[in-house]
């Protein structure tokens, strides 16, 4: 059985992908820092309470296990929180994860799963977004992940590194069989805030402006289920391990759905009222945001299975009613 390690395993995405991993009969050693994960979402394999900012702790891992890939989701990921406090995130984003590629450089692992993001491209100027889409992030949040995805390069080029970096638009939804889900604190996701709104742990959700150029004025976003997600986390490792070349794939459902569209459906789903509060825009968001993920499809051999908004929602509903 092949060793994979999982950095940020306990965390959303990264807890998802550990179960997916295990369910495919692979090794799993996870390290997590607990800064943004829960211990309880590891539903299996070998925890490394440890932090990538350690030279140490990585020498020690890659001396004791025999890891054939790395997956990697441990990123601060609040676009607000890195204007604020940018060093935080290119301490985070950029150094520690630079110590890591060292380590498996040093140990001779070949094969990376980068955890990338839609930021990266900034301001788009068409929708949908492809790979080829000029690459200019407005937020130290996105130049962080585009200054890892420059370095892989490099990596790849001096020590034959093989990489690829999955870049998400909206990771949403839970575990459809109700063991994870998504839990983030401060939570900045609309569905789990609308959800928050729909059980009465907030009184309302707000609408950041209803005055944008979209069908009902508030701002469409590609929405994929964290299953689809990390099920092209799984077919991009089985592709480096068969050989493949290094490269970046868009992840989405090819489809947009306005913040007024998600309440609505959230409606219908929970049975809920769901109060709303319209509120000023927020600084830096685009009107559209939605993925071309063909190549991605072409490449991984790769279909969304719950590309549906409702199932989606349904998932994270069942989730958060636990």
């Amino acid at each position: 059985m092949k060793t994979i390690l999982v950095v940020g395993g306990a965390g959303y995405i990264g807890s998802h992908a550990v179960k997916m991993l295990l369910k495919n009969n692979y090794n799993v050693v996870i390290l997590d820092n607990l800064s943004g994960g829960y211990k309880d979402a590891v539903l299996g394999g070998d925890f490394i309470f440890g932090d990538t900012a350690d030279p140490n702790c990585l020498k020690k891992l890659f001396d004791d296990n025999n890891f054939v890939g790395v997956m990697h989701f441990a990123s601060f990921i609040q676009v607000g929180e890195s204007v604020q406090n940018p060093g935080k995130y290119y301490q985070n984003n950029v150094a520690a994860t630079l110590n890591l590629l060292d380590a498996m450089v040093a140990h001779k692992v070949k094969y990376f799963i980068f955890s990338s993001t839609a930021a990266i491209f900034g301001e788009p100027q068409y929708v949908p977004i492809d790979e080829q889409h000029s690459k200019q992030p407005i937020n130290p949040y996105g130049l962080s992940k585009l200054m890892i995805e420059q370095i892989l390069a490099d990596y790849d080029h001096a020590y034959g590194l093989k990489s690829i970096c999955l870049r998400y638009f909206n990771a949403a939804g839970a575990d459809p069989d109700g063991q994870l889900g998504e839990r983030h604190d401060p939570e900045t996701h609309l569905i789990p805030l609308v959800l928050q709104a729909a059980s009465g742990q907030r009184e309302f959700i707000s609408i950041y402006g209803q005055d944008y150029d979209t069908p009902d004025g508030t701002c469409i976003r590609d929405y994929i289920h964290i299953n689809d997600l990390c099920q092209a986390h799984l077919k991009a490792l089985e592709l480096l391990l068969a050989g493949a070349d290094s490269y970046a794939y868009n992840l989405g459902n090819g489809e947009g759905f306005s913040v007024k569209q998600v309440i609505e459906v959230a409606r219908k789903v929970t049975g809920k009222p769901i109060p709303v509060k319209i509120v000023d825009r927020r600084d830096g968001d685009p009107a559209r945001l939605v993925a071309d993920s063909k190549q991605a499809q072409a490449a991984l051999n790769w279909q969304p299975k719950y590309a549906d908004l409702a199932t989606i929602i349904a998932h994270a509903w069942q989730w958060e009613t636990r």
